[in-house]
C-alpha cells in the first residue's frame, strides 16, 4: 500500500514537473483596470488583473508565483482564490491558495484586490509581472501588461467628494482661450528672458568660415562655439584676437574682455559681427547660449543653409547665482548619453547646477574604488530568492538583471567623463549620497560584503564598511515600503563608509578637473521605529549622553557628517528634514528649525510646501532662521508630476498636478500670491495662508536658488523623461535666471492682467521658438506636444492650442489625425466625431482630442 501511495505521489508530482515544463509565462496574457477609488466608503482602491491562458497546457494550481511592481500599498485580495503578499519595497507576490482550479488553455481569472489610496492614471497601474516556479532562481516576464482605461466617475474619481474629473477638450479649450497668436518679429527671441532686450532691424550673415575671435581666458568658450556651430558653419574657427589683424574682415564673432559682474554679459550683432563681453567666462558662456538662440530654426533644421542672425542689443544677468535641476538615476538608471543630453539642455537655458541622485534604495550608481559591491550587488536588480546577489525588481524593471532600466553604473571613467562635460558647460555637479534613509542598494551591498568576509574568517574586514547592526530587531516601514532601507548611524563603521565614498569622490572630481563644493547627504522619510531595537543604538545612549532617543542619532549623524566634510573644506546640502528638530508643541508633534547648523555652512532642499498639509511655509521659516535654503517646492517645481489629470498622462500627482504654467508662474519670494489649486486641484482658499510665515529681507537673503527636480519611478526610457522635462524645465530656467516679472509684484487688482498678457508672450516663445529649435538641436529632443483644446460654439468646433506655433490638423471621418490630415484654421462646421492633434516641425504628434459635434 505504501508503495502504492509512492508511485501515486510520484506520479503527481511528475505531472506537474511537466505541466511546468510545457507551460510558458510568456503566453500567459494580463489586462489590469480600475473597479473603484473610494471602495466600500474607505481611502482605498479596487483594482484587478485579468490573466488569459494562451498556452496549450493549463497554469498549474500550485507550485508558482507571479511578482509584480506597484507604488500602492496591497491591502488584501477580494476574489481569485489567491494571496497577494508584499515581499518588500514595491514587489509583491500573487501565489494559488486552496481553492485555485488550474487555468485551462483558454480560461481566464480575474484577481482582484485593494490598496492604499487611490489609482488616477496608468502609470499607477501594476508592471514588471513575472512568474517563478517553486524552487526557481530565475523568473521568466510575462507579456506587458494591457492597461483598460478608466472611464466612469467612480474608477476616476478618487474619493467621496472629489470634484475634479478628467480633462476634457473642452475643459483645455477653457485653459487655452486667453492664449493668442503673437507675430515672431514681436517676441524675445532669447530665454530666459534678459535683463534689457532691443533689436535694431540691423541683421548679420553669419558664413560658414566666420572667426571666432577670443581674449585671453576664453579659449574653452570659443572651443566650444566651434563645436555647436560644426552642423551650421563647418569652417568656423577660434582665433585669439591678436591674431586677427586684418581690419577688413567683418566676418568675426568676437569673445571680449569685459567688466559685467560675475554671470553677466552684453551681446551686440550688428550687420559687421557679434560682440559678446563679459567679465568672466562664465559670462561669456552665456551669452554663447543667447547667441545660439538667434539663428533661425530652419538652419538648425537644415532646411536653410543661409544664416541670418537679427541685429540685438542684449544687457544680461541671473537672478540667482544657483540654478538648478535635479535627475534622479537610482529609481532607474539613465545611460550615460542621456545625461549628456540633459546637461546640454541646461546650458542652453542657463542652468548651472546639476543635482545628480545617484543613489536610492533602488539603485547605487556610481564605481567606489575599493568597494565594488556597491556596483555588483547594488546596481543591479533582478529576481533574488536570497537578497544577497543584486536588488530586487522594482518600478517594473522585471526579473533579468540585464534589464538596463533597473540595473547599470556610471564607473570612474564615465563619472569623470560627465563631470568635465558638465564643467565645460560650467554647470557644477552636485552628487548625493542618500542617508541614513533610501540607503537600501548601499545596506545590501555592504551586507554582502561582511557575508562574504566573515565566510572567510575575516572579522574586521567583514565589519570595516557594515552600514546596519545585524542584530537589530527594529520594525519599520518607509514611505515606499522598505523595511530595510535605512543605516544605522550609532554604528562607527558607518562613518569609515561615508569617508571612503567622500574621499572617492573628492579623487574623481580631482582628476576631472572640477570644481566640488558640497555633497548632498540625502536625509529624508526616515521612518518611524527605526533603530529602537538596535544594540549599536543602546551602546551609543549609553556612552553618549547627549543621545537619549532614537530622535537625538538624527542630530548626532549629521553632526558627524557636517565635520567629515568640513574637515574636507566642503559644506553639507541636504533635504528640509536636515535642518529641524522634532520637539512637541501642546503635547502634540512639532518641528522648528534646529539651531545646531545654522551657524555651519549648511545648505538645504526645501521639497514640501503641499497645499493643504500644513508646510506650505517651511522654506520660509528656514530662510527666516537662517538656513540657506534652494526651493525645490513640489508644487511649482516637480516635473515628474503629470501634467494634468488624465487616465493617459504619466507621473505622478500626490503633490500637485503641473504642467508649464507652474513652474513659470512661481514667485521665489511670495509664492502664496499666486497659489491657484491645491493637489487635489480645487481652488486655494487665500486664508490657507493666514498666520503662515512670510519671507523676511533677511530670509530672502538667504534663498540661494531654484531647482527643478524630475524623480524616476516612472521615467521608463528616455522619452518617458523627455515628456516630463520638456516644456515644464523651461519654466524653471525663466523663474531661476529672470528677474521678477511685473505681474508677480503688482496689486491683487493689476495682477491677474498682467499675468495673461506675460504668460501669452511666453508660450508663444515656446511654441514658436523653442519647441522648433529642440526638434533639432543636440539630436532632437521628444518633449511633450499639448493636446488641443476643442469646443463647440454656435453650431462649429473650433479648437486652440496651450503653445502657439504648433500645427493642429483633424479629421472627421474616426481616424487618428497625420501629417496628411486637413490642416485647422479656424471652427470646423462638420457635424459628427472631430478629432484633432497637434504636431511639431517633425512630423512628431501629442495625443488626440475628440469631441462630437451634434
Amino acid at each position: 500500500m505504501k508503495n502504492l501511495l509512492l508511485l501515486a505521489f510520484i506520479a503527481v508530482s511528475l505531472t506537474g514537473i511537466a505541466q511546468k515544463n510545457n507551460f510558458n509565462p510568456r503566453q500567459l496574457a494580463v489586462s489590469w483596470q480600475v473597479l473603484e477609488n473610494g471602495y466600500q466608503g474607505e481611502a482605498q482602491s479596487a483594482t484587478a488583473f485579468t490573466f488569459v491562458n494562451k498556452n496549450k497546457t493549463p497554469l498549474p494550481a500550485t507550485g508558482w508565483k507571479i511578482y509584480f511592481n506597484f507604488g500602492r500599498s496591497v491591502l488584501k485580495a477580494i476574489d481569485g482564490n489567491v494571496t497577494v503578499q508584499h515581499e518588500n519595497g514595491d514587489l509583491y507576490s500573487i501565489a494559488p491558495a486552496a481553492g485555485f482550479a488550474p487555468l485551462a488553455p483558454g480560461d481566464s481569472v480575474r484577481i482582484g484586490f485593494t490598496s492604499e489610496a487611490w489609482v488616477v492614471n496608468f502609470t499607477d497601474a501594476p508592471n514588471g509581472l513575472f512568474l517563478v516556479w517553486d524552487g526557481a532562481s530565475t523568473g521568466t516576464s510575462l507579456p506587458a501588461v494591457n492597461i483598460i482605461p478608466s472611464t466612469q466617475p467612480k474608477q476616476y474619481l478618487r474619493f467621496k467628494g472629489d470634484k475634479i474629473g478628467l480633462v476634457t477638450a473642452q475643459d483645455l479649450f477653457e485653459q487655452n482661450k486667453n492664449i493668442t497668436d503673437v507675430p515672431a518679429q514681436q517676441l524675445t527671441k532669447i530665454l530666459p528672458t534678459p535683463v534689457a532686450y532691443a533689436e535694431t532691424g540691423e541683421a548679420f550673415a553669419l558664413p560658414a568660415s566666420v572667426n571666432i575671435a577670443y581674449t585671453a581666458g576664453f579659449e574653452n568658450e570659443a572651443a566650444y562655439l566651434r563645436t555647436q556651430l560644426n552642423a551650421i558653419a563647418p569652417n568656423a574657427k577660434p582665433v585669439h584676437a591678436e591674431l586677427l589683424k586684418d581690419a577688413a574682415d567683418k566676418a568675426v564673432i568676437h569673445l571680449e574682455q569685459g567688466t559685467e559682474p560675475e554671470g553677466a554679459y552684453s551681446l551686440e550683432v550688428t550687420g559687421n559681427g557679434v560682440t559678446i563681453k563679459a567679465g568672466s567666462a562664465t559670462g561669456i558662456f552665456y551669452g554663447i547660449q543667447s547667441l545660439l538662440q538667434l539663428v533661425p530654426v530652419n538652419v538648425w533644421a537644415g532646411t536653410s543653409k543661409a544664416i541670418q542672425l537679427p541685429g540685438v542689443k542684449v544687457y544680461d544677468a541671473p537672478r540667482f547665482g544657483y540654478r538648478a535641476f535635479m535627475l534622479d538615476v537610482g529609481r532607474n538608471f539613465k545611460p550615460k548619453s542621456t545625461v549628456k543630453k540633459v546637461l546640454d539642455l541646461m546650458a542652453l537655458y542657463k542652468l548651472n547646477t546639476f543635482h545628480f541622485h545617484i543613489t536610492d534604495d533602488e539603485g547605487w550608481r556610481i564605481e567606489i574604488a575599493g568597494l565594488p559591491e556597491l556596483t555588483a550587488i547594488g546596481s543591479q536588480r533582478g529576481y533574488t530568492a536570497t537578497n544577497t546577489d543584486h536588488l530586487q525588481p522594482a518600478y517594473g524593471s522585471g526579473p533579468d538583471v540585464n534589464n538596463t532600466q533597473g540595473s547599470g553604473y556610471y564607473t570612474k571613467a564615465d563619472f569623470i567623463e560627465l563631470l568635465q562635460y558638465a564643467n565645460q558647460r560650467h554647470i557644477q555637479v552636485i552628487p548625493e549620497i542618500e542617508a541614513p534613509g533610501h540607503a537600501r542598494a548601499a545596506s545590501r551591498a555592504m551586507f554582502a560584503r561582511y557575508q562574504h568576509f566573515m565566510a572567510a574568517g575575516d572579522t574586521a574586514a567583514a565589519k570595516e564598511y557594515l552600514l546596519h547592526d545585524v542584530q537589530d530587531a527594529s520594525k519599520y516601514s518607509s514611505v515606499q515600503n522598505w523595511n530595510d532601507n535605512v543605516i544605522d548611524p550609532a554604528m562607527p563603521s558607518v562613518y569609515h563608509f561615508m569617508e571612503k565614498v567622500v574621499d572617492e569622490l573628492r579623487n574623481m572630481y580631482a582628476a576631472a578637473g572640477a570644481p566640488l563644493t558640497t555633497i548632498h547627504m540625502g536625509g529624508d522619510e526616515v521612518p518611524a521605529g527605526v533603530w529602537e531595537k538596535s544594540p549599536a543604538f543602546a551602546a551609543l545612549k549609553n556612552s553618549n549622553s547627549n543621545v537619549k532617543t532614537t530622535e537625538d542619532v538624527w542630530y548626532y549623524f549629521y553632526g558627524k557628517l557636517n565635520n567629515i566634510l568640513q574637515q574636507r573644506r566642503l559644506f553639507l546640502s541636504g533635504w528640509e528634514e536636515t535642518a529641524l528638530r522634532k520637539t512637541k508643541l501642546d503635547g502634540k508633534p512639532f518641528r522648528v528649525p534646529n539651531p545646531d547648523f545654522i551657524a555651519t555652512p549648511f545648505q538645504v532642499d526645501v521639497w514640501n510646501n503641499v497645499l493643504g498639509d500644513g508646510d506650505e511655509d517651511l522654506a520660509y521659516k528656514l530662510a527666516n532662521a537662517g538656513y540657506k535654503v534652494v526651493l525645490s517646492c513640489v508644487t511649482n517645481n516637480y516635473l515628474d508630476m503629470a501634467y494634468y489629470k488624465d487616465f493617459d498622462e504619466p507621473g505622478y500627482y500626490w503633490g500637485a498636478f503641473i504642467d508649464i504654467d507652474k513652474p513659470y508662474g512661481f514667485i521665489p519670494f511670495d509664492y502664496f500670491k499666486n497659489a491657484v489649486v491645491d493637489k487635489n486641484g480645487n481652488a486655494v482658499d487665500q486664508s490657507l495662508f493666514v498666520g503662515k510665515q512670510r519671507l523676511t529681507d533677511y530670509g530672502k537673503s538667504n534663498i540661494v536658488g531654484v531647482k527643478g527636480l524630475l524623480w524616476a519611478e516612472t521615467l521608463v526610457d528616455e522619452k518617458r523623461l523627455e515628456y516630463m522635462l520638456l516644456p515644464k524645465l523651461l519654466g524653471i530656467a525663466e523663474r531661476a535666471w529672470a528677474k521678477d516679472p511685473e505681474w508677480a509684484t503688482a496689486d491683487k487688482a493689476a495682477m491677474p492682467q498682467l499675468y495673461r498678457q506675460a504668460w501669452n508672450q511666453f508660450v508663444n516663445r515656446i511654441g514658436k521658438f523653442e519647441l522648433p529649435r529642440l526638434d533639432y538641436y543636440g539630436g532632437g529632443y521628444q518633449y511633450r506636444i499639448p493636446v488641443p483644446g476643442a469646443a463647440v460654439i454656435n453650431g462649429a468646433v473650433t479648437a486652440n492650442i496651450q503653445l502657439p506655433g504648433l500645427v493642429i490638423r483633424y479629421t472627421t471621418n474616426g481616424k487618428t489625425p497625420d501629417t496628411k490630415s486637413a490642416l485647422y484654421t479656424g471652427p470646423v462646421t462638420t457635424k459628427g466625431t472631430i478629432t484633432f492633434k497637434a504636431f511639431d516641425t517633425r512630423g512628431r504628434s501629442g495625443r488626440a482630442a475628440v469631441i462630437v459635434n451634434p
